[in-house]
């Protein structure tokens, strides 16, 4: 096995299908600007490059005692108070990864790495 897989409950699943699970879940929730930083520079690059962030740069994800533990990064829309927000995201996340991939969730830590302003 290497390090781009995770080995949980006697199955391989890749990082990114994690990530990707993970990704669609916390952008369904309302306050979620989007998963990963919203930082102008890289998504200039992205642009210009044709780039995108992958989402296992986003979202981190291992096992431990046979339970997924997972980090995803947000940028989130100002209005919204930080703590239900999260609160809300590890509730979606868990729920999302539970029900697509069928493994139990043990942690959902949410690093909220940039704040987006309503263009007035």
């Amino acid at each position: 096995m290497d390090n781009s897989e995770l080995l949980i409950q006697g199955i391989g699943i890749s990082k990114s299908v994690v990530s990707t699970v993970v990704k669609l879940a916390a952008e369904k929730v309302e306050g979620v600007a989007s998963v990963g930083g919203n930082d102008i520079t890289s998504s200039l690059v992205s642009v210009f490059t044709r780039k995108t962030t992958s989402p296992e740069a986003v979202v981190e994800s291992y096992v431990e005692n046979d339970k997924l533990h997972l980090t995803v990064h947000l940028a989130v829309f100002y209005g919204y108070p930080f703590t239900k927000l999260a609160e809300t995201v590890r509730s979606a996340v868990a729920r999302g990864v539970s029900e697509q991939i069928g493994v139990e969730v043990e942690a959902v830590d949410v690093c909220i790495d940039s704040l987006v302003f309503p263009k007035e």
